[in-house]
């Protein structure tokens, strides 16, 4: 069954996907992947609304049990990661490398907050036997 919270996770998984093939197309500069952004507007406009996402969907998903979604969650989360881990990489190049570094485990951070809430999730909504 497809649900809301199932979308949102979808999404979120979805924007993520299409902002790690737009920096790495690009290089990580500004408008040089197939989308016309900078890294800011791409961090904004597609990396931070799957963060917002995921917590709705974890939220709103509570009574019913919802295996799926923590399965969904975990991607996210693990995506969120794998992007913070290249931001960290690639900031030993750049002469803001402290802000680099705070932005880069920030990210890994909340994504390590989503991997929990998704086997959170998923510990939640096995069934038990009596």
């Amino acid at each position: 069954m497809v649900s809301l919270p199932h979308v949102l996770s979808i999404i979120s998984i979805i924007l993520l996907v299409i902002y790690g093939m737009d920096a790495i197309v690009g290089g990580g500069g500004a408008g040089d992947g197939f989308l016309p952004f900078d890294a800011m507007t791409r961090g904004i406009g597609l990396g931070f609304p799957p963060i917002i996402l995921s917590f709705v969907a974890f939220f709103i998903s509570k009574k019913p049990p919802f295996m799926g979604i923590g399965i969904l969650l975990i991607i996210t989360g693990i995506l969120i990661i794998i992007g913070g881990a290249i931001f960290l990489f690639s900031s030993v190049e750049s002469e803001n490398m402290a802000r680099m570094i705070g932005e880069g485990g920030g990210l890994s951070a909340i994504g390590a907050i989503i991997i929990a809430l998704g086997a959170l999730k998923i510990k939640k909504s096995k069934i038990k036997v009596a």
